[in-house]
């Protein structure tokens, strides 16, 4: 199996959106009033930032104006009594739609999360997000119980591997009983959401696709002997400590001819997805390119 990593310069994209073309967009007819002559609801973002998810501090009014239905479900898990709590959010879509399981950083389930969900879901997915922390925090609550990070942080760290994979297994048997789905169900996982996406991925054989942003990648190639879901992978370049656990991946990916597509983008940071104006556009110029090619990569394993 060829070596399929990319390297992407950030510096090439913002240089062509200096020219004009709006990142990740397509071409505007001639005439076409475009999104630098039209009022600018957020100046500090570029043109492509309406079809992109919401950034931290822009998450909570985006979900205060979704149109899209979204619910709060307690999902059972066998032999438990502790539900798990999970956000899901419906497209407004007129057949069954591809599912979409969302799983939450180091910080737990926050706006923010819920915030990509809900982008998910406007782009025709069933996304379903559980607080994997459900249980854990104070009178038997989940994140929003903890209070600080620090206590987010500090909880999250006790939860072990096989804990947290029989929780997704849970919730993954919930959402594909959905009525409304169309029996395809893909993970994907952000910073400690990003190394469960793709652990889960290695020990899910049923899982259809595996997205993997910015998570670190199973240690031992032995681990990889039963993945059955193609995966992808996005990086920011000035993440050595994440980038360093890739070519173990990409050896045991291609020993078992299993398809593993993983994407470095040059000068950007950890968290570049929530953290979109850092790095001095590394960031944004990251998202544009990682956020389509999420999409197009849930599309082609999932269906439409």
């Amino acid at each position: 199996m060829l070596d399929i990593r990319q390297r992407l310069s950030t510096g090439s994209v913002a240089a062509i959106c200096a020219l004009g073309v709006a990142c990740g967009s397509a071409p505007e007819e001639a005439g076409t009033p475009t999104a630098e002559s039209a009022p600018a609801a957020a100046p500090a973002l570029t043109p492509a930032a309406a079809v992109l998810p919401p950034t931290e501090d822009t998450a909570p009014d985006r979900l205060n104006t979704s149109p899209r239905h979204g619910e709060w479900v307690d999902v059972t898990q066998p032999g438990s009594d502790v539900p798990i709590g999970t956000w899901v959010v419906y497209p407004e879509v007129s057949g069954p739609a591809p599912i979409v399981l969302v799983i939450h950083e180091i910080y737990g389930l926050t706006d923010w999360v819920r915030g990509v969900a809900d982008q998910f879901a406007a782009e025709g997915f069933i996304a379903v997000a559980p607080d994997l922390l459900s249980g854990m925090g104070p009178g038997g609550g989940g994140t929003n119980s903890l209070g600080e990070r620090d206590n987010v942080v500090a909880t999250i760290r006790t939860l072990e591997p096989d804990e947290r994979g029989r929780r997704l297994d849970a919730v993954r048997a919930y959402a594909l009983d959905i009525p409304a789905g169309n029996g395809r169900i893909g993970s994907v996982g952000f910073c400690w959401g990003g190394t469960a996406s793709f652990v889960y991925a290695v020990s899910q054989p049923a899982l259809d696709a595996a997205v993997v942003y910015y998570g670190t990648s199973p240690a031992e190639a032995s681990e990889y002997a039963q993945i059955n879901a193609p995966v992808l992978g996005l990086y920011g370049g000035n993440d050595e400590r994440v980038n360093a656990t890739i070519p173990t991946a990409e050896g045991a990916m291609a020993a078992g001819d299993k398809p593993f597509e993983p994407n470095i983008y040059e000068g950007a940071g950890h968290g570049f997805l929530r953290a979109q104006l850092g790095q001095d556009g590394a960031n944004m110029a990251a998202t544009e390119e990682a956020w389509p090619r999420t999409l197009a990569f849930f599309r082609e394993h999932l269906g439409d």
